[in-house]
């Protein structure tokens, strides 16, 4: 069990579909959308503080929400996996290069969906899965678990290689590239902005 304790599937608003960034590319990610469950609240404190409150100048659509008295301004989580075409607990050459490209995809991933909501004023940052520490705040270095995180969101399950802590997807085994993405946003600004990318092969 993760060290979040119980998993928390309730918080789903989005469940786990393939998407990708265009029509034109082959890179699949399996997303999905969650309100942050009370013992990953408690992480998300460690890593980000409180970075998402001073985010930018309450202008735009995050301000009109405010002025409104709207409450629908929420923090939520975004955890995509991605199918490796290695099992990742191998070793060797080939597998740090497919660890590259699954890095390289959902870094992309990641900017895109950050830049299209703080454009609209609302706070965004996603986990560099090589250090898990966030990419956009500055002065944060408690790292997030991405395995830990997925047990609790997803209720994927995890085992213990050595030192290491591996994550096992319920279709692809061990062959799977977890990272997230954070937002204070409404809910449905998300949910919209998912339902905008094409759809994965398989969806």
């Amino acid at each position: 069990m993760s060290r979040f304790q119980a998993s928390d599937t309730s918080s789903t608003l989005v469940p786990p579909r393939l998407v990708r960034m265009d029509k034109s590319g082959n890179d699949d990610l399996e997303c999905s959308l969650h309100f942050l469950p009370k013992p990953l609240m408690r992480e998300f404190s460690h890593v980000f503080n409180d970075q998402y409150l001073k985010f930018g100048d309450n202008s735009g659509d995050a301000a009109m929400s405010d002025a409104a008295g709207d409450s629908t301004l929420r923090l939520l989580a975004i955890p995509t996996n991605q199918r490796a075409r290695e099992d990742l607990v191998a070793v060797g050459d080939h597998i740090e290069q497919e660890k590259d490209r699954l890095l390289n995809v959902f870094l992309t991933f990641g900017k895109h969906i950050c830049e299209q909501l703080r454009a609209k004023g609302f706070w965004a940052d996603y986990i560099d899965p090589c250090s898990g520490l966030p990419m956009i705040s500055l002065n944060c270095n408690k790292v997030y678990s991405e395995v830990d995180g997925m047990e609790c969101l997803l209720n994927y399950t995890a085992y213990n290689a050595g030192f290491c802590k591996i994550l096992t997807h319920p279709k692809w085994g061990s062959a799977v590239y977890p990272a997230t993405i954070f937002a204070h946003a409404p809910a449905d600004v998300l949910q919209s902005l998912l339902e905008s990318l094409p759809a994965g092969a398989g969806s």
